[in-house]
């Protein structure tokens, strides 16, 4: 027997949630194929077979919580398809009416390469083809290399099907799981729902962060006038020629990695009583993905142009939303920028993604009145707002570094000769 166990998830990563088992017990699984998806604060895992077998057992249930190293299920390696399949015909031979009986059994056989053909699928895109009733392969592709996305398969499910009428006979089968994870209240006015792994981490992070540090968030605004025509000149030759969208972003990383230089401290970690201090920008940026927020890294970004880390934001936010971040995306972070302003957000005081130090926050661009050489001016103005651990970084050098990011924001032909 070899034993199917929760492997090695990644820094800090002791535990996780059984997402969804790919295979039943009693199936024959292939060396390499995925048996079971793992859900942990930061990414999703496949965990594949080691070796070809019959998955005989499984110890855990879809919604356990399980430690890194714990046994969840057995593989009897001695066992195949083969074995299985005259397994089951060795008692035909007793019973004069069986014969028949092995032959449709031979059937599900086939299957076996319909579940490894989803491996180039994420796990989102499985996870949707298994709730709606949904088959990938007959889902139109937009991806790289014909791959199906998850926004393929949503767009799938809003999209009236001609033959939705079998779905509801398979869909039996897997309705028990939601209600397992989110049961009603009798009355239908409540749902109680668990929550995911990564929800709960989230939640622990938070509040160890606010916790753990000397919380304090210091305000200015910048006037986004030059930014915006900068932005608007070049913007339609730069997807043209570069294929990537020109976006705000990419100015407030560059203005960002420059302040950071002038104020190391903002840059800085705490580590028991002592001070690390980083030589280098490894930029994270708060996306709001559907199963929870994540904080992907652009690594060295203080090294990047404007166009290069758009190229890499461009990347990295792409795996994010298709639930394809691996460890190394979401590790190594100095300082984050979190933009609540795409969804609104006039201003907002950001919660430090600890053990960082400081994390800046952008909002809403808008029209505003702003007295202009003694005059009144409409100008497109945003507020700022950088949350800083007030037991490293003083407020002298916060408002200081806030001040520097207005400065080159306001005047972008700064950043070139910096």
């Amino acid at each position: 027997m070899i034993s199917i166990k929760v492997p090695p998830l990644g820094e800090s990563i002791v535990e996780a949630t059984i997402s969804r088992w790919l295979k039943k017990e009693g199936d024959a699984v292939a060396q390499n194929e995925s048996l079971v998806e793992l859900e942990t604060d930061k990414i999703t895992v496949e965990v594949p077979a080691f070796k070809a077998g019959v998955l005989v057992k499984l110890n855990k249930k879809e919604g356990d919580v399980v430690q890194v190293g714990e046994e969840i299920g057995e593989i009897d390696e001695s066992a195949s398809a083969a074995t299985t399949a005259s397994a089951a015909a060795a008692p035909a031979p007793s019973k004069a009416a069986a014969p028949a009986a092995p032959a449709p059994k031979a059937a599900p056989a086939p299957a076996a390469p319909a579940v490894a053909a989803p491996s180039k699928t994420s796990p989102a895109v499985r996870r949707i083809a298994a709730d709606e009733g949904l088959d990938p392969a007959a889902v139109a592709a937009t991806g790289p290399g014909g791959r199906v996305t998850k926004g393929d398969m949503l767009a799938a499910t809003k999209a009236p099907a001609p033959a939705p009428a079998p779905a509801p006979a398979k869909s039996p089968a897997k309705s028990p799981a939601p209600p397992a994870s989110a049961p009603s209240s009798q009355n239908g006015r409540e749902t109680r729902e668990r929550m995911t792994t990564r929800r709960r981490r989230i939640a622990e992070h938070l509040l160890e962060s606010q916790h753990a540090t000397a919380h304090l968030t210091t305000f200015n605004e910048v006037d986004m006038s030059a930014v915006s025509a900068v932005r608007d000149r070049l913007r339609e030759r730069v997807e043209k020629e570069h294929g990537v969208k020109l976006t705000y972003m990419p100015f407030f990383a560059k203005a960002a990695a420059l302040a950071l230089k002038a104020y190391p401290a903002v840059n800085a970690q705490i580590e028991g009583d002592t001070v690390i201090y980083k030589h280098y920008v490894n930029l994270g940026i708060a996306v709001a993905a559907d199963n929870g927020l994540v904080v992907p890294v652009v690594k060295d970004a203080d090294q990047m142009s404007m166009l290069d880390f758009s190229r890499a934001l461009t990347a990295v936010a792409k795996r994010a939303r298709d639930g394809a971040l691996t460890m190394d995306d979401l590790t190594g972070g100095s300082f984050t920028i979190t933009n609540g302003g795409v969804f609104g957000s006039l201003v907002s005081t950001p919660i430090l993604n600890y053990p960082q130090v400081a994390i800046l926050g952008l909002h809403k661009i808008q029209d505003r009145p702003v007295a202009i050489a003694g005059k009144v001016e409409i100008r497109p103005m945003m507020y700022l707002a950088l949350s800083y651990d007030h037991r490293l970084v003083d407020g002298q050098q916060a408002v200081l570094f806030l001040v520097r990011i207005k400065e080159l924001i306001e005047d972008p032909a700064a950043m070139l000769v910096e």
